[in-house]
């Protein structure tokens, strides 16, 4: 059965779902002390998004502790699979070929990248011949 597609994380969501990721469980400090790294980022303002990240379902909060908990509801790969695939269907109408070469002429890839590519289309045509 398929599951309800949640909402899509905005740029400032996904911040803080790579510290989770990264991190897992975490407070509202330190998230605000790995988000105050990189920018400006008042307490309050983390622990609003992080509400709005639990009524939107992209993270879960246990409230075991006299500090709440949050974990992202979601493992990085199902996120990242999910945002390529709107991605996939709202810009490029479900051509990975259209999506591949954007991504592909929109920066300079490495030799590995190519590699790793070419090994990825490989592997997914034996899989499905």
């Amino acid at each position: 059965m398929k599951q309800e597609p949640k909402f899509n994380p905005t740029p400032s969501e996904l911040e803080i779902l790579h510290i989770l990721w990264n991190r897992g469980p975490s407070t509202v400090r330190e998230i605000h002390e790995e988000l105050s790294k990189e920018k400006d980022v008042g307490y309050t303002s983390a622990l609003k998004f992080l509400q709005i990240m639990t009524t939107k379902g992209l993270v879960t909060r246990s409230e075991d502790q006299r500090a709440h908990v949050y974990t992202a509801s979601d493992p990085a790969e199902t996120t990242k699979q999910q945002l390529a695939t709107d991605v996939l269907q709202r810009v490029f109408r479900g051509s990975a070929s259209q999506l591949m070469q954007h991504a592909l002429q929109g920066r300079r890839s490495s030799k590995k990248e190519i590699e790793e590519i070419r090994a990825l289309l490989d592997e997914y045509e034996r899989k499905n011949s």
